[in-house]
């Protein structure tokens, strides 16, 4: 395997984002290092919250959250998944799985010795964070999922079939462009600066091209009969689980459904749906995100 390693420089002086690196390296089976890059802000001794971002973002979507909750007392933890952020790049779309994701992210969650984690996840953050939790239940002490699923290989939104072919067949990823689209407000050219940033040209962006055709929308895919066993799990997980979907979104409309059916720990929770926000609903409505978040820990 080979990998990429988006140079420092390209981080320098980014809006909202001051926060100190930590890496963490996982092995691939292959025998490939890894480097995982993530945020750790807030007091060590507090039970963490981990933010787990999706396609194509990168933890600079968390920059308001993570001081708005950390300036709460909570400790704040968002990893940059491979091949986004300032996290490791393999070059080739095979070099992608949905399964290797989840390995490497199990590894890096055993590695750092979390517990008592409080999950939010949106995108692929909760394609794999829902599977982070399946496999360690006992880890988390309660989640949000915000503009998620875990498909099971039933179909797709017209939106979703909409993003997959042009993901699969532009000639180049506009990163930035493909943010602000998913926003309500919009985004500043120095905003869309950031989240291009990790990527200095097309080579890096294997990952970013892959994810889409990764989801498992039909019964073909992989990974479509270990997110089935995920759910046999959250259908008995009986810890607080709150949905936060936005009103906005076409891709995920209508996906806080399935949690609130299947999953006992929604019972009794004070499910919302973001106003005024879009698929990237930590740009759109950060600072409620947050009220929710510090609210849910506090009744819970």
């Amino acid at each position: 395997m080979k990998v990429l390693r988006t140079p420092d420089a390209r981080f320098a002086n980014l809006p909202d984002y001051p926060f100190a690196p930590h890496y963490t390296t996982v092995r691939d089976a292959d025998g490939t290092e890894l480097r995982i890059h993530f945020i750790d802000e807030g007091p060590r001794d507090a039970a963490p919250i981990l933010l787990l971002h999706g396609e194509p973002s990168w933890s600079f979507l968390y920059r308001k959250m993570i001081s708005g909750l950390a300036a709460k007392g909570h400790r704040v933890v968002a990893p940059d998944l491979i091949g986004f952020g300032k996290s490791d790049k393999p070059t080739e779309q095979s070099d992608y799985t949905f399964e290797r994701h989840v390995k490497w992210m199990s590894d890096w969650l055993v590695a750092n010795k979390l517990t008592n984690i409080t999950l939010f996840c949106q995108d692929w953050g909760g394609l794999i964070g829902l599977r982070l939790v399946a496999a360690f239940p006992d880890r988390f002490a309660r989640v949000v999922v915000a503009n998620t699923g875990l498909p099971v290989g039933s179909g797709m939104t017209d939106g979703f079939k909409q993003w997959l072919e042009f993901s699969q067949t532009v000639p180049e990823l506009p990163i930035g462009e493909i943010l602000a689209m998913g926003t309500k407000k919009g985004m500043s050219a120095e905003v869309k600066a950031a989240y291009v940033a990790p990527f200095p040209d097309e080579t890096y962006k294997a990952g970013a091209r892959r994810f889409p055709a990764l989801v498992p929308v039909t019964p073909q895919h992989a990974s479509v009969a270990e997110n089935v066993a995920a759910w046999k799990v959250l259908s008995e997980f009986r810890k607080p689980f709150l949905t936060a979907f936005s009103d906005s979104d076409p891709v995920t409309k209508g996906g806080e459904r399935p949690f609130k059916e299947r999953v006992p720990g929604t019972q009794g929770q004070a499910h919302t749906i973001v106003k005024d926000a879009g698929h990237f609903l930590q740009e759109d409505a950060p600072d409620e995100l947050v009220a929710i978040i510090h609210d849910f820990t506090k009744r819970n």
